[in-house]
């Protein structure tokens, strides 16, 4: 799996040192595909994302995600596009990465969109 979809493969949670991002309401918190992504599943991940309510209504780990599986399965141009959907979100929090680090869902979506693009130009070469 590429190194891309695991280090965004995201949990939400609260992380202690928040900067006045907050967390989403616990009723908010739903399935991003989390343990599809981590065990290589990403073409799993990418049905189970592409039918959520989570990414309809925009939600960043959600598509953060969807972006991971997307890149997994070779589809860079729409990879590249949802990172750029969850950077624009309205919605904000701090999100558990698959490392158990915690990062601004905007920071972890730009993240995500570099390390695609540098891999992306890498191959190219």
């Amino acid at each position: 799996m590429p190194l891309t979809a695991l280090m965004t493969a995201a949990l939400l949670g609260q992380s202690a040192f928040s900067l006045a991002v907050e967390a989403p309401p616990a009723d908010k918190v739903q399935d991003v595909a989390y343990e599809e992504l981590a065990s290589g599943r990403s073409e799993a991940a990418l049905h189970k994302l592409e039918a959520s309510d989570a990414v309809r209504t925009g939600d960043p780990a959600a598509l953060i995600n969807l972006g991971a599986a997307y890149a997994g399965e070779g589809q860079t141009a729409k990879a590249i596009a949802t990172y750029r959907t969850a950077i624009a979100s309205r919605d904000r929090y701090d999100l558990e990465l698959a490392d158990g680090s915690w990062m601004d869902s905007r920071l972890a979506a730009r993240t995500a969109l570099s390390r695609l693009l540098v891999s992306t130009a890498q191959a190219s070469r």
